[in-house]
């Protein structure tokens, strides 16, 4: 299978929801917490409230200072600031603290549901995105949503209560003072319509890039080993450097679109101020209103032009946060994990019937297979590389869906079945295992949590794991994984032996398991993987042929289809392919 051309975007990313899907989700998160909404709401609108009583104050010491008046005059007015300003302090600290508890409870609740999602998503749809783009969702996006949460959110709520309540008070002091503010109102929606169908689609693009750059560092760094194999580097260097100079050139149109969009702000600035003077001057000049109450509306329309552009400036964060939410929301949107319980199967004989598999259309790598496995037979699936002994095991696993065929466990399709019934009766083992950081124990009951302590010494004794747990600083309690106690690699493998004993399932499929082992350690761990699937059908995909020869029976495969199958003996009288694979192995163990 070709690779992609380095700069086309990775095929199959997780989905983005729509502007509706995120509305909708976004609802279904917070109707829980309608009341502490509210009282946010209310509690930073009293604030706001009680802040509007500054500009009528200060216009009524003008008032005082015009008339000469005594100074005493001016003390209740003083004292009334003073209370204005820590009323207003405790009743903002208050609403911005509901505001963010609010915030902080839905973006929690909004990770627990992606992981949830993310954590049930079928693993072809995964593979196909790449983890990259799941990498991306799960920092860059919730970073930047927690970002908007703990400060744009409550600023946003705070700011719009403000424009209402202070409209309200220009109106109230003298109505021609509100069309004199709203003066600036066209050129700011037309600023936030302009900035809006420019930075929405390209925030996107922004975070899929982001993705994609990802996605090509984590190719280039994990299969580094094939890329020098391969004489690569540079190859793989150019798509990387790609990838990032996409997401450099659109971070740069960002800045250039934020900049261009302050400036269009301080126009609406400059028509607003001059509108709300030239009419205090007017209304002043004509005996409607008094000196102090112009004042009162002017500093009113400062007031008002804050939180004006506060609201259009988080626009930048909004759309931003927007976009990551949207990100995020494509895989929360997904459908609820199918937990129904169905019956198991009652036998463990697992059949496929004319399978076929393609990752591209057109290109299959699988041609009409048929594999028959009995209840407690263990079956070596052996074959070159890309004959397609990892596709058909992940497709046996319920890993991918078949594109023709089928596979049948206990006589039942795996698709009628359902994703909790498989992945209870069939399990999959292969040569990349991740130990969980945390104690041991953690890490094997993983498999299963109400597992005793005997039972994962049981476990980890049947695959030959116990010794060396024991003799761990802490035993099972022992923290192993990122920043603990670092296990080898053929540790690592006979823990994942040892998780596949706790759960017990009827079917095994272990895809090279033993590869990590290295010849050193290869025998062992092929003893440990033999005990644990012993009592269990297993569809092994040999890493070594003298570990194919212990099975019940050998399904060789070549070019995508079963060319023969048999026993060790039965195939190695038959001279054919195994008998020919067997003699290379035999000519390179003699050379060695």
């Amino acid at each position: 299978m070709s690779a992609a051309p380095p700069d086309t975007p990775v095929p199959g990313l997780l989905p983005t929801a729509t502007g509706a899907q995120v509305r909708a989700v976004l609802g279904e998160l917070v109707r829980p917490h309608r009341r502490l909404a509210l009282a946010a709401f209310a509690v930073l609108g009293a604030a706001t409230g009680i802040g509007l009583l500054t500009a009528p104050a200060l216009g009524r010491i003008v008032d005082i200072v015009a008339d000469h008046r005594s100074p005493d005059a001016i003390t209740p007015v003083i004292v009334l600031l003073v209370v204005v300003a820590v009323a207003q302090g405790a009743a903002t600290a208050a609403g911005l603290s509901l505001t963010a508890r609010l915030g902080e409870t839905v973006l929690a609740r909004l990770r627990e549901r992606f992981v949830e999602r993310a954590l049930h998503l079928p693993l072809d749809q995964v593979e196909r995105a790449g983890t990259g783009d799941l990498a991306a969702r799960v920092t860059g996006d919730v970073s930047l949503i927690a970002e908007a949460v703990r400060r744009a959110l409550p600023e946003l709520v705070r700011s719009c209560l403000a424009i209402v309540l202070t409209l309200t008070a220009l109106a109230l002091l003298d109505w021609r003072f509100l069309p004199a503010a709203l003066c600036a109102l066209p050129v700011q929606i037309s600023t936030a319509r302009w900035y809006v169908r420019r930075a929405t689609p390209l925030y996107v693009r922004q975070r899929v890039e982001t993705g994609v750059q990802q996605q090509r560092l984590l190719d280039s760094i994990g299969g580094a080993p094939t890329v020098r194999a391969f004489r690569l580097e540079d190859d793989h260097t150019a798509r990387v450097g790609r990838a990032s100079a996409s997401v450099v050139d659109l971070t740069l149109r960002g800045v250039k679109l934020v900049l261009r969009f302050y400036n269009r702000l301080h126009v609406a600035e400059f028509v607003g101020l001059t509108a709300v003077l030239a009419a205090g001057f007017l209304l002043v000049r004509g005996g409607s209103v008094s000196i102090g109450t112009a004042t009162a509306a002017a500093l009113y329309f400062h007031n008002l032009f804050a939180p004006m552009n506060t609201v259009l400036v988080l626009l930048d964060d909004a759309q931003a946060a927007a976009a990551g939410l949207a990100r995020l929301v494509g895989v929360a949107a997904g459908p609820e994990p199918d937990t129904t319980a169905r019956p198991a199967p009652a036998t463990a004989d697992l059949t496929a019937r004319a399978v076929e598999h393609a990752y591209l259309p057109g290109r299959p790598v699988l041609h009409a297979v048929d594999l028959d496995l009995r209840p407690g037979e263990r079956v070596a699936l052996v074959g070159a590389s890309g004959a397609g002994k990892t596709t058909l095991a992940k497709i046996v696993a319920g890993v991918h869906p078949p594109t023709g065929g089928a596979v049948l466990l206990g006589g039942a399709p795996l698709a009628d079945l359902g994703p909790g019934t498989v992945r209870r009766a069939v399990a999959l083992v292969t040569q990349e295992v991740h130990v969980f950081a945390g104690p041991l124990a953690d890490d094997l009951r993983l498999a299963r949590p109400d597992a005793a302590d005997d039972d994962l010494r049981a476990a980890l004794d049947r695959v030959g794991a116990l010794e060396w747990a024991d003799a761990l600083p802490g035993g099972l309690a022992t923290v192993v994984g990122e920043g603990g106690h670092r296990l080898t690699g053929a540790q690592a493998q006979q823990l994942a032996l040892a998780r596949l004993v706790l759960a017990g399932p009827a079917v095994a499929v272990l895809d090279e398991a033993t590869a990590e082992a290295g010849s050193a350690g290869a025998r062992a761990l092929e003893r440990s993987a033999a005990a644990a699937v012993d009592g269990r059908t297993a569809l092994i995909v040999a890493h070594r042929l003298p570990q194919a020869a212990t099975a019940d029976r050998v399904v060789v495969m070549d070019g995508g289809r079963v060319v023969e199958s048999g026993t060790h003996d039965e195939l190695r009288a038959a001279g054919g392919r195994y008998a020919a694979l067997w003699a290379a192995w035999s000519g390179n163990r003699d050379q060695n």
